[in-house]
């Protein structure tokens, strides 16, 4: 008969496959068990124990966020008031979003802010791609000058720039006789456009010096012309920041309140400034309403903004700086 165990003394062990040796690994892995570690040999996983002060942290978290949004959601409530004032809600309809159609100063007004904002948002992703491409692929000494004249226009108060625009539009189009100046659209556009022209230079100008200008010369030692290279690989690598800087563009311009009611005319009255001269006679329900219509496009158009800049590699805090205006 085979012995099962090979060896003597200290030397000896149980052979595989014998009932010593199944005696063996069974009290390997009780004990291994036992001591909390698993079979595959890795450490145990532990959920960290929330502390005191975390749970304070995203209580207060909470409260914040509550703070900042129940204004909004309140707005959306009272936009389905079926009062004659918005501050006294007496029932639940939908009249006051009919007023957008059957109000013919509430119509304009929103269609002059619609309007305005395409214009203002394709005028400055214009200015703002030829200024951010000519600042990232043709630098030079004017370029520290240039980027503090943008930086200046970013950080100065719209109501310096609201009481500086005035005067110089009624000087272009009364004094020196331009009557494009004296149309409200025109003004309008002017004045809600500085900025954003500011905000799409610095999207383009970020966006193609994060990439190599390979591609680029590499088409102009196939004798493409320069028209060309701009058109199939310039602009095709910039378009995500065009487009994000074009919808920011016209969000911007929807709410633009203290710059529009400095430059607008009689007749071509902005939705902001529309709601900030009802609040002297009292606000209707239809101003809530009209309101949530644009809270709903302006989110839309943030969505769309940040789902382009997600696709284009940019990280979570680019995206919020950028939706942000930095």
């Amino acid at each position: 008969m085979t012995s099962a165990l090979v060896g003597s003394g200290e030397g000896a062990f149980a052979a595989p496959g014998t009932a010593s040796g199944a005696a063996r690994d069974a009290a390997s892995s009780r004990s291994g068990t036992a001591s909390g570690s698993t079979t595959d040999g890795a450490p145990p996983q532990h959920r960290p124990r929330r502390t005191f002060l975390d749970r304070t942290l995203k209580v207060w978290a909470i409260l914040i966020f509550a703070f900042l949004f129940t204004p909004i959601v309140v707005i959306v409530a009272y936009s389905f008031n079926t009062g004659r004032l918005l501050a006294a809600f007496t029932g639940f309809g939908f009249d006051s979003f009919g007023a957008l159609f059957t109000k013919p100063v509430v119509r304009d007004a929103v269609l002059v802010s619609l309007k305005v904002g395409v214009i203002a948002a394709i005028f400055a992703a214009l200015l703002g791609t030829f200024a951010g491409i000519a600042l990232a692929r043709r630098p030079g000494k004017w370029t520290y000058w240039f980027m503090g004249l943008l930086l200046l226009v970013a950080v100065t108060p719209e109501i310096v720039d609201a009481v500086a625009l005035l005067p110089w539009l009624v000087f272009l189009g009364q004094d020196l006789g331009l009557g494009m100046f004296n149309n409200g659209i025109v003004r309008l556009v002017i004045g809600n456009s500085v900025f954003s022209i500011a905000v799409v230079t610095y999207l383009v100008r970020a966006r193609l010096l994060g990439m190599p200008e390979n591609l680029e010369e590499a088409s102009a030692d196939l004798y493409a012309p320069p028209m060309r290279t701009f058109r199939r690989v310039t602009l095709p690598l910039t378009m995500p920041a065009i487009l994000a800087g074009l919808l920011l563009s016209f969000t911007f311009s929807l709410d633009d309140t203290i710059v529009a009611s400095f430059v607008q005319v009689s007749g071509a009255t902005p939705w902001p400034v529309y709601v900030l001269s009802a609040v002297h006679s009292g606000l209707r329900p239809e101003v809530a309403a009209v309101s949530s219509i644009m809270l709903v496009i302006t989110l839309g158009a943030l969505a769309v903004v940040g789902i382009v800049l997600k696709r284009a590699g940019d990280s979570s805090a680019e995206i919020a700086s950028t939706m942000a205006g930095g």
